[in-house]
């Protein structure tokens, strides 16, 4: 199989004949062969495993992403990943960066559904004023 991981701004790694890949999805542990059927799945923050043809495993950190099968080639496409360090070193890499930063965007998120609360607020106040 062809393994493709993408990066919002470049392509993070290109892997030829790989033999197997696992992927953490919403509902677990998700892994392909080569014969599997073509499929799509929403990946979580984990740890992508894939062996290549000299049996060795490797692992990437990834971050939340989307999964595509078809044929021979895998897409993973992702926010962020992080490659080349140790298996554990990699876990604490999700703990702190990847979920770390999901909680910022939930603080922004409530943040701006604060502000766009008030400017609705806002502007029901000036529609009942002008009338």
């Amino acid at each position: 199989m062809n393994l493709n991981i993408l990066l919002p701004n470049k392509v993070f790694a290109k892997h030829k004949k790989v033999l197997r890949v696992i992927v953490e999805t919403l509902e677990g542990s998700y892994g392909v062969l080569p014969n599997r059927l073509d499929c799509t799945a929403a990946l979580t923050p984990g740890i992508l495993t894939y062996e290549i043809e000299s049996g060795k495993e490797l692992y990437i950190a990834i971050d939340q992403g989307v999964f595509v099968k078809k044929g021979h080639d895998i897409l993973v496409s992702t926010r962020q990943a992080v490659q080349g360090i140790g298996l554990d070193e990699l876990r604490n890499t999700i703990k702190t960066e990847f979920l770390a930063l999901d909680e910022k965007q939930q603080e922004i998120r409530f943040a701006m559904d604060k502000l766009e609360s008030s400017f609705l607020q806002g502007l029901t106040e000036l529609s009942t004023a002008a009338r």
